[in-house]
């Protein structure tokens, strides 16, 4: 779906809200998480920095996380973010939030959070994961990510974006439909 039909997040006028930029590893979520803070000049949240050397270790040797393990990492993700909220400032991060659990939880530290999902395919994530250099994230992983996938509902405060976009068109269109909102 392009940025036209996305669902515009709900916040105050003139406020830049908590943004989780989301989705399977290898769709951009770092990019455009950083290019995003940056256009509206806002803290920028590293996700993946914040996982517990276990868990880093489980997925670097090809283990997929389960929800138990996702738990406290989700909870750091919150408390940044609500410690960005709390203290004035606009905050992105990049978080997969791949279930609807995850992003409540995550919500729960924040109510306001908007979610912009980064939709990708199987294939290009995988290719895009093969491709990179120096991250914990093995490539056999992907799969894992999307069999557990679960989809922004239309009750969620989310919009989806083609991730196989430009990083500086998925910055543009997030920047629109932020300040529009």
């Amino acid at each position: 779906m392009d940025e036209a039909a996305a669902q515009a997040p709900t916040s105050a006028p003139g406020s830049v809200p908590a943004i989780v930029v989301m989705g399977v590893a290898g769709c951009g979520k770092s990019a455009v998480g950083i290019g995003l803070a940056a256009a509206l000049g806002v803290t920028f949240i590293e996700g993946d920095r914040l996982h517990p050397p276990e868990n880093v270790a489980r997925m670097a040797s090809g283990e997929p996380l389960t929800d138990q393990l996702r738990e406290g990492w989700l909870d750091a993700i919150g408390e940044r973010i609500a410690e960005s909220v709390g203290s004035g400032q606009g905050v992105v991060a990049a978080c997969s939030a791949l279930k609807r659990s995850y992003r409540d939880r995550l919500s729960g530290f924040c109510p306001e959070i908007v979610f912009l999902y980064l939709e990708i395919d199987p294939a290009t994530a995988s290719q895009r994961v093969g491709n990179r250099k120096g991250h914990f994230m093995p490539a056999s992983l992907v799969d894992s990510q999307f069999a557990i996938l679960e989809l922004p509902a239309a009750d969620e405060r989310a919009s989806t974006f083609d991730a196989t976009r430009p990083v500086g068109e998925l910055v543009a269109a997030a920047v629109r439909l932020i300040r529009r909102s």
